[in-house]
C-alpha cells in the first residue's frame, strides 16, 4: 500500500516522526522512538503492557532550527496519560499518549518542532 500527501487539517498537527523518547511509570523506563507527535501527544511501541489511563512522565529532546541553519536542544519533560494501548501482532504493543500537563513554553517548542516539517506558506 502506498502512502499519500494528506494535508494536515489537524488545529495541532501531527508528523509521523522517529524522536528518541522516553516513558516512565511505576519504576520502569522504557526508552522508545515516537511514530508520530503532535504538541498533544505521541503514538509509540513498548515492550510491556501499560493499560489505558495510567499517568506516565515524558522525556524528549528536540533539535529546533533556530535562525540561519543554527539548531539548538530542548529536553522536554512531562507527564502523559495513556489513552489507547493496542496489542501489536509482531511483539509488545502500541501506545498513544495524551500529554496532560505540558506547560505552555515546551508546548511552543513542540510546535516549532513540528512546523519545521511542513513546507513554509507564501
Amino acid at each position: 500500500m502506498r502512502k499519500r500527501n494528506v494535508i494536515e487539517k489537524r488545529k495541532h498537527p501531527r508528523i509521523e516522526k522517529r524522536l528518541p523518547f522516553k516513558v516512565a511509570v511505576g519504576g520502569y523506563a522504557f526508552e522508545t522512538t515516537t511514530q508520530n507527535i503532535s504538541c498533544l501527544g505521541a503514538y509509540c511501541h513498548i515492550d510491556k503492557y501499560i493499560p489505558p489511563f495510567t499517568k506516565v512522565a515524558v522525556k524528549m529532546t528536540l533539535s529546533i532550527m533556530s535562525g540561519k541553519n543554527k539548531r539548538q536542544s530542548y529536553d522536554i519533560n512531562c507527564n502523559g496519560v495513556i489513552v489507547r494501548t493496542e496489542d501489536d501482532k509482531k511483539s509488545g504493543f502500541n501506545i498513544a499518549i495524551f500529554f496532560n500537563e505540558l506547560k505552555h513554553g515546551p508546548q511552543q517548542k513542540i510546535s516549532r518542532y513540528i512546523a519545521q516539517f511542513f513546507p513554509k506558506k507564501s
